[in-house]
């Protein structure tokens, strides 16, 4: 075997019984065609009895099969991703590329800050060098509470973190690792059963704390004269109304910012960005778009993850997982970004309410992939930078990792506060590209949809991972009531994108591949598809009650496509919830 010869970081299969599925798909097409040439050609005459119903059931029909076809846009052509960890550590591990992390929040009523930097804590500990990683929390209440509990976490981390590698600890996420009275996985003997219980002490201590100050609303005087940062809210009005708040709470350049084994931590940043109540802000596009820039100056990694604050990282080697797909010579020139599933801790087995998403994550997304990669999603993504800025895919753009140069600075880390906190500002943007071309876009509530649809128009690519250990566990919605909230968001948002001039329908049109923009189509008709469902709940039993015969009867050879189609769609439904770790009783649910 030669040494130049090329051995690829990550492969693509294609899923198992494709080509199963694509014959019962065709089938199933067929059995389509036969309903609408039914319905077409025993149509009632003028004048007779239901014939407008017959009509409108018609025009259902032609809606469901129209769907059927944007839905195996999805099916199609499902493909795996299998990545060789090992391989890129053989080859890269001194020419790694700055990460950086972005974890994003809001609210500290709804998103507390206790949770907030378990997921901070999480991304802090990734079996990654330090000094080439940076994690970065965008604070949109800007309030005092999130940034005294990000404090809190920066010291515990000086703990946490050796912790988890002397033991190599699986999720590193000290809430969800510290739930036992016992090490989860106990093989280091009393050794680390003692260490265990004194590093779930310590969480303990910290967590009462933050949330005994979170309770009272105010921050202990004690803490607020011990550290400078608390200053930047003197001149506080409210979450809408603020300067720019910037500290770097641990700089990963600077020699004493080490844990207690004296090894380096990784940059850690807190930023609030600029409100004024006569600016509109963007919601979590501006916030990332703020985050852009500010990591630009202070890190610049050529790597973006992004997370929302509920969203913990669940696997250590998530991140070397996903640069298999950045780094590998021969297929990665024009990935631009890499979207890992969005899973949940706090669903049931049952999963009543469908909030898991199984089908979306183990189907569907496999089958965008095969298209020419999945949508962004907003969360649990690696983003090349340069992609964000709104580079577009040309011949030149892949980059040699192992040429790329160190970030430097040469400013102190207060002059760097200083000069950044201006890149944070609400007029920035004025008279920029920001939002447009660069950057995620603006005026729709999906934003990272349009964002990840524009980056693929371009000219490049995405990957979707779906490894057996899940990279990310996040928080569904546990009630009725949020999950209709989610769901219609959701689907007001991507049809929306339809009728916007990012609409997948023009806007990409001949600029992705017809089953890529087919399954962007898939989802942003999501929400009108209601109608036609509504339309066959309904008129159907009440033609009934009247006496009037909408369907073919069971004697006659009409019936046969019906019952093929129906009960073939509903079937191939339960394989694949079932194959996506569904139970039955979810799918009653």
């Amino acid at each position: 075997m030669g040494s130049d010869k090329y051995i690829p970081l990550f492969e693509t299969k294609r899923a198992r019984a494709l080509v199963l599925y694509r014959s019962f798909a065709v089938t199933l097409s067929v059995g389509i065609c036969l309903i609408l040439f039914y319905r077409v050609s025993y149509m009632p005459k003028d004048g007779e009895e239901g014939r407008w119903f017959w009509i409108g059931l018609l025009g259902a029909d032609l809606w469901f099969g129209f769907y059927w076809v944007l839905t195996q846009a999805l099916r199609w052509n499902q493909v795996h991703r299998l990545t060789f960890k090992d391989r890129l550590s053989q080859r890269y591990e001194k020419f790694l590329p700055r990460v950086d992390v972005f974890v994003c929040t809001a609210d500290p009523t709804i998103e507390p800050p206790t949770m907030v930097i378990s997921t901070v804590l999480s991304a802090m500990a990734y079996d990654y060098p330090p000094e080439k990683l940076a994690i970065y929390l965008s604070d949109d209440a800007g309030s005092d509470l999130t940034f005294y509990a990000l404090l809190e976490a920066s010291i515990f981390a000086k703990q946490w973190i050796p912790y988890c590698k002397k033991f190599n600890v699986q999720p590193r996420s000290p809430a969800a690792y510290l739930v036992s009275k016992s090490p989860p996985h106990d093989g280091g003997g009393q050794s680390q059963t003692r260490d265990f219980l004194a590093i779930k002490k310590l969480y303990r201590e910290m967590e009462d704390r933050i949330e005994t100050t979170t309770t009272l609303g105010r921050i202990p005087e004690e803490a607020r004269l011990k550290h400078e940062g608390f200053s930047q809210w003197d001149s506080y009005s409210s979450k809408r109304d603020h300067d720019t708040i910037l500290k770097i709470l641990i700089d990963s350049k600077d020699p004493c910012s080490t844990d207690i084994d004296g090894s380096a931590l990784p940059t850690l940043v807190y930023l609030a960005r600029e409100k004024r109540p006569q600016h509109f802000h963007n919601f979590k596009a501006g916030a990332m778009n703020a985050l852009i820039r500010v990591s630009s100056k202070i890190s610049n990694g050529q790597i973006i993850l992004n997370l929302d604050c509920d969203m913990y990282s669940n696997d250590p080697l998530t991140v070397r997982d996903a640069l298999c797909f950045f780094l590998d010579e021969e297929k990665s020139h024009d990935i631009a970004f890499v979207q890992f599933p969005q899973c949940f801790a706090n669903v049931t087995k049952n999963d009543p309410y469908g909030s898991s998403l199984r089908v979306i994550t183990d189907v569907e997304f496999h089958g965008t992939d095969g298209c020419g990669g999945p949508l962004y999603i907003g969360t649990g993504c690696f983003h090349r930078r340069d992609t964000l800025c709104g580079r577009e895919f040309n011949q030149d753009s892949k980059i040699d990792w192992k040429k790329h140069d160190d970030h430097r600075r040469q400013q102190s880390v207060h002059e760097l506060e200083a000069e950044v906190k201006t890149l944070a500002s609400c007029t920035f943007e004025q008279n920029t590209q920001w939002g447009n071309e660069m950057g995620l876009k603006y005026g729709c509530p999906v934003e990272d949809v349009i964002t990840g649809l524009s980056i693929q128009c371009k000219g490049w690519k995405s990957a979707y991972p779906n490894p057996e250990r899940k990279a990310f566990l996040g928080l569904a919605p546990s009630t009725l009531p949020q999950v209709l909230v989610q769901h219609k968001r959701w689907s007001e948002g991507d049809f929306q994108i339809l009728l916007s001039k990012y609409s997948p329908a023009w806007y990409a049109h001949g600029r992705i591949s017809l089953g890529l923009q087919l399954g962007y189509c898939c989802y942003c008709l999501w929400a009108p598809n209601c109608l036609a469902t509504l339309y066959y709940s309904i008129i159907p039993s009440l033609c009934l009650l009247k006496g009037i015969s909408l369907f073919p009867q069971v004697s006659s050879p009409w019936f046969l496509p019906f019952a093929y189609v129906i009960f073939g769609k509903y079937i191939s439904s339960l394989v694949e919830f079932l194959r996506a770790d569904g139970t039955v009783l979810g799918l009653v649910e």
